[in-house]
């Protein structure tokens, strides 16, 4: 028999949101993604160690502030991570901008340009990598300089469909909608449970599926963030879906029937075009009190996250 994963891949491109060596080797991603939590979780690894004890090395013999050192040392894993992963996956590698730059649009590129120039470094081409950055609108203004440039982006921490309009105005390579995150807020907020079938996640990750097929755009819908095998079965067909080691298990695990949930051919309905100016964006994103919670969420853990690898570079250099 075959497996929901396999049947899967026939439909979707398959991401592995881990930055571990051992699930990627296992499950065979086209693509792999990271940010600050998974950097984080993936130095903590045996297979790590090298790593980030040459990064330390290497912080060792820099100039400057403390801080600053830290800093740099901090980027050097994120690309040190990001290029063994790219050695085991044939498609793309997501590394992720400082979540505190997610409201300075000119730091936001300029710090997007030295990651793609220490990958360069690595011997990994821009082609190989997508640059994470949070969809603030600050965040997409970055996003459209960077392609333009013929960096691609991975727009990530999408909750309202105002965000996917934004960032598709703004030809971004790809973007990330939230699924799981979507479900908890509503979870919380009415104190009930959802079906699949009616998941607030899975019917956002729908609404803008349908939306960029109607109107022929061409930016990639990635969705991520996922609480449940039956949440990544609602969206097979979906672009991507970057899902944990967990759900892949479980999905290799199971031998049942996938039933083919989205496709350009098949919309469920034709949505009328959006104009998104920055007025209609911040008006659309302070009518929903989920995405405009969940984004801020979302930007505070990521930075939460970074600030605790930057402390763990600290202890290490000062061993």
């Amino acid at each position: 028999m075959v497996s929901k994963l396999d049947q899967l891949r026939n439909m979707t491109v398959v991401v592995a949101d881990t930055g571990d060596i051992d699930a990627i080797k296992k499950f065979k991603p086209v693509d792999c993604t990271t940010n600050p939590t998974l950097v984080l979780k993936a130095i903590g690894l045996p297979a790590y160690e090298q790593v980030l004890s040459d990064a330390v090395a290497w912080g060792r013999t820099q100039a400057g502030s403390q801080d600053a050192i830290v800093k740099a040392i901090g980027d050097r894993l994120a690309v040190a991570v990001g290029t063994e992963l790219a050695k085991l996956v044939p498609g793309r590698v997501s590394t992720e901008v400082d979540a505190d730059l997610s409201f300075d649009t000119a730091a936001t590129v300029e710090k997007a340009r030295a990651v793609i120039a220490a990958y360069k470094a690595n011997g990994i081409e821009r082609d190989r990598i997508l640059i994470k950055v949070a969809a603030t609108w600050e965040g997409i203004r970055a996003s459209e300089i960077l392609q333009k440039e013929g960096i691609d982006t991975n727009m990530t921490l999408i909750f309202d469909i105002a965000q996917a309009v934004a960032c598709a105005d703004a030809k971004s390579f790809l973007i990330s909608p939230f699924v799981g995150r979507i479900l908890d807020w509503y979870v919380k907020a009415e104190g009930r449970t959802f079906t699949a079938e009616e998941d607030p996640g899975v019917v956002s990750v729908r609404n803008i599926y349908n939306y960029y097929k109607t109107h022929g755009i061409s930016t990639v819908v990635m969705a991520a963030s996922f609480r449940s095998a039956a949440e990544v079965e609602a969206l097979a067909g979906c672009d991507r879906l970057t899902v944990s080691p967990a759900l892949l298990d479980q999905l290799s695990a199971d031998e049942g029937t996938l039933a083919r949930a989205l496709s350009p051919d098949a919309l469920t309905d034709r949505p009328a075009k959006l104009p998104m100016d920055e007025k209609a964006f911040r008006w659309a994103m302070n009518q929903n009190p989920m995405s405009t919670e969940k984004l801020a969420e979302g930007i505070r853990l990521f930075a939460k996250d970074l600030g605790e690898l930057r402390k763990l570079v600290a202890k290490r250099l000062a061993a």
